[in-house]
């Protein structure tokens, strides 16, 4: 599919008015957030009552900060009276966009979008917020394919300034035009790739964070040097490890077994990986990873 420059008409010049997001944690809530401050209808769907409460306070906390911060001129009320919070797939009927954002496991995955897609109306989009699992395997367990495609924010999703925008071979001309302006009118940046093991961002940065993880484990130098080398040095605006922390030391391991299962060994997880995740170092989210979060 070709990669032009989004035409001023462009049916995806604004945002749709009314979004679905599946999945209310750290992530799903930045990407409900984003949606909210820039002026949609944003309905999130959890997996019980509590969940659900939890999601609501993420979301309403961060349309708080953006607001304190100047980021956004909105009134909170308004914001507020925009967003819904529910545990029923059912409400997601009258949604033009759903997103889902549910953990990087393949069969979640599968059954969380095939129960949304059961519920949208036939002209209604569908994307995964997968960071590495294959868009077009996704897209084959779907009656719609050509109306899915993958939208890869970042974490932390109002900080980040890029979503990868991940396009099927059956993706619509429609929906690949649509998504980029998506993007555009959350005041992001799109990076358009067709679908493959890791994408662009996860592939390479993966590649990175291991690498980074055996000199740890080899003694080569510290956690803190080795991404001040990065930082300091590659001008990154966060080093490998601490953004492994950020995004979760299971998330990165689920991600580079799954490219080594696809893309070769050069992918296969490092033993200091795997001992952290098996101990519940999982980074910021524990309080602990290759740094200590408790300070």
């Amino acid at each position: 599919m070709s990669n032009p420059e989004l035409p001023a008409n462009s049916p995806g010049a604004a945002l749709p008015d009314s979004v679905g997001v599946l999945g209310g944690g750290r992530m799903g809530a930045g990407i409900a957030h984003a949606f909210l401050i820039n002026g949609a209808s944003v309905l999130v769907v959890e997996r019980d009552e509590q969940s659900a409460e939890a999601a609501r306070e993420r979301v309403e906390s961060a349309a708080a900060k953006s607001i304190e911060r100047g980021a956004t001129d909105g009134n909170l009320d308004e914001m507020v009276s925009r967003l819904a919070v529910t545990v029923d797939y059912d409400d997601f009927k009258d949604r033009q966009l759903v997103i889902e954002a549910v953990p990087e496991d393949w069969n979640l995955k599968v059954a969380s979008l095939r129960g949304i897609e059961d519920r949208l109306a036939p002209d209604a989009y569908l994307a995964s917020n997968t960071s590495s699992l294959s868009v077009n395997g996704l897209a084959r367990e779907l009656r719609r394919p050509q109306n899915f495609l993958g939208l890869h924010f970042f974490n932390p999703v109002p900080a980040s300034t890029l979503i990868e925008v991940v396009l099927g071979e059956q993706t619509s001309e429609a929906l690949a035009w649509a998504a980029r302006g998506w993007v555009e009118a959350l005041g992001k940046t799109a990076v358009v790739v067709n679908d493959a093991p890791g994408f662009a961002s996860s592939r390479l940065g993966v590649a990175i964070a291991l690498e980074a993880m055996r000199m740890v484990e080899e003694g080569v130098a510290s956690a803190e040097d080795i991404d001040n080398a990065m930082v300091l040095g590659y001008k990154h605006p966060t080093g490998p490890l601490r953004t492994t922390d950020i995004v979760g030391l299971d998330v990165r391991l689920g991600i580079a077994e799954y490219l080594a299962s696809t893309l070769g060994e050069r992918f296969a997880p490092p033993q200091i990986l795997r001992d952290k995740v098996a101990r519940g170092e999982l980074g910021r989210k524990t309080g602990k990873g290759f740094f200590n979060w408790e300070k």
